[in-house]
């Protein structure tokens, strides 16, 4: 027996019955035909057209819209901002002082912060697959507070289709340089995107499409990985494409039939087809003539003449509910609920709408910390550092043999807002209570810095005490004659 008979014979048993379902060849099964590429290839072949339809949806298609603006609104909302984790409180408020000046002029092209640049990066990702962030060194008379920027590029920047040999003997697959560990080393970008018609009058002999090698440390490269050994990023409406087009087809066709159909408000047949009906119109060149209707006119109708009303098919009480299902798998290809997706809260309570956002926002969890926050905010914030310590904008002692010690810090994500506010907050204050979480793990599950809520509230309650006023969290509040403190005395009294 050879050995490939062997491997049959073990698979598809003794009688022929094969041992799993998905391997047999009968007439289910025949219009199956799987392409079992590596990850590289199938994007390398697959990867621009699914790109173009992608875009395509979300420029026509208002359910992909919607799914894209879902998403990117709950994984960035307001940003994902740092608090650092250096010990010294002098230089964390340094570094935080200088960090929030810089946020206004991360942007090269000056339309938003950074916050609003890690909201375009996630959407270039869900619509191309990924995203190139360059960054770019300034010059000291560029007068930044620290000489760096951000330039978001689309993945079309990066030929997908440059496979070849550089000339130091790296190998350079779908734009990306490799060294011989599986480094990358570089990436090939055109100056300018190559679909873009408008600069091609401007790109003189071809210099703008012709590949330019940017060493990798300039360049952030954001894309969510599916399979190991994935270097290019996939458009996340990949599996929903087909789905949403045809959807999208389907709904307008059943809008323009019933607008159709609502046109004709009725049909007048008679006996002799030469008589003039009353108020008929002048016949056209075809010799065919119209009578007018209006609302709620009844005409009187000469002897062998009827009236037949129009009655245009429904669509029936299916079609809201085919709609739904076939959102439901829309929203379960993107990643998001069906709620989201399209608004609708009909069919949900309490329970059902929590149980869904908790299994949501896990997932959006595990996008932000192991994809955005690990691909995108520490990088920047590495480069921002050392730029600002290079410029003198940041003095730090000992930088070079603390560097890692300066450079933590944890990235905090815009809170979430629960569907019963008063119900999550007891819950999070009996936690707190019972030890199972810190006041600055509750803050931050808020999306705000602990630090700067307690001097938030040191500020207010000072200010209170300067004015006489009593709140009801105040646990003088009540009693009679309520005073507030005196200030302390000076030790040298």
């Amino acid at each position: 027996m050879s050995f490939f008979s062997a491997i049959r014979r073990r698979l598809f048993g003794v009688k022929g019955a094969p041992l799993y379902d998905g391997v047999g060849s009968g007439r289910r099964s025949l219009a199956w035909m799987p392409v079992n590429l590596g990850v590289v290839a199938a994007l390398a072949y697959a990867q621009s057209d699914l790109r173009a339809k992608s875009r395509d949806l979300v420029r026509r298609n208002a359910w992909a819209a919607a799914g894209v603006e879902a998403f990117v609104a709950n994984a960035i909302g307001t940003g994902i901002k740092p608090q650092s984790m250096v010990k010294e409180q002098s230089i964390r408020e340094a570094i935080h002082a200088l960090w929030w000046d810089w946020v206004e002029e991360a942007d090269a092209a000056g339309l938003t912060d950074f916050y609003g640049l890690q909201s375009l990066s996630v959407r270039a990702m869900l619509e191309g697959g990924e995203a190139f962030i360059r960054i770019r060194l300034r010059r000291p008379e560029d007068n930044l507070s620290v000489p760096l920027q951000l330039q978001v590029l689309e993945p079309e920047h990066v030929p997908i289709t440059y496979n070849t040999v550089a000339n130091n003997g790296n190998s350079i697959r779908c734009g990306i340089e490799f060294d011989n560990l599986g480094r990358r080393v570089a990436y090939w970008m055109y100056r300018s995107h190559p679909d873009d018609a408008l600069l091609a009058p401007m790109s003189g002999a071809g210099g703008d499409l012709i590949p330019v090698r940017v060493p990798a440390h300039e360049i952030v490269h954001l894309f969510r990985p599916l399979r190991p050994g994935q270097i290019r990023g996939e458009p996340w409406l990949a599996r929903a494409l087909v789905k949403l087009h045809e959807l999208d087809q389907y709904d307008d066709a059943e809008l323009v039939r019933k607008k159709t159909a609502a046109m004709f408000a009725g049909f007048i047949t008679r006996l002799s087809p030469e008589d003039n009906l009353m108020g008929e119109g002048i016949a056209d060149a075809n010799s065919v003539a119209l009578a007018g209707l209006e609302p709620g006119t009844l005409q009187i109708l000469e002897p062998g003449e009827d009236i037949k009303f129009s009655q245009p098919a429904d669509v029936g009480s299916s079609y809201s509910e085919f709609m739904r299902q076939q959102f439901r798998a829309v929203a379960a290809a993107m990643g998001i609920t069906y709620e989201m997706l399209t608004g609708d809260l009909t069919q949900v309570n309490y329970s059902s709408i929590r149980a869904g956002l908790l299994e949501f926002r896990r997932r959006c969890e595990a996008i932000q910390h192991s994809v955005i926050v690990h691909q995108l905010c520490r990088p920047v914030f590495r480069a921002w550092m050392e730029q600002a310590v290079l410029a003198g904008a940041l003095t730090l002692p000992g930088y070079a043999t603390r560097r890692r010690d300066y450079q933590s810090v944890k990235w905090i994500p815009q809170g979430w807002q629960w569907v019963d506010p008063l119900k999550e907050t007891e819950a999070m204050k009996s936690a707190i209570r019972s030890g199972l979480m810190s006041r600055s793990e509750a803050i931050s599950a808020n999306g705000y810095d602990a630090e700067d809520v307690d001097q938030e509230i040191a500020a207010d309650n000072a200010r209170a005490d300067s004015l006489g006023l009593v709140f009801d969290s105040d646990p003088r509040h009540g009693k009679a004659n309520a005073m507030p403190p005196s200030p302390p005395q000076s030790s040298q009294e």
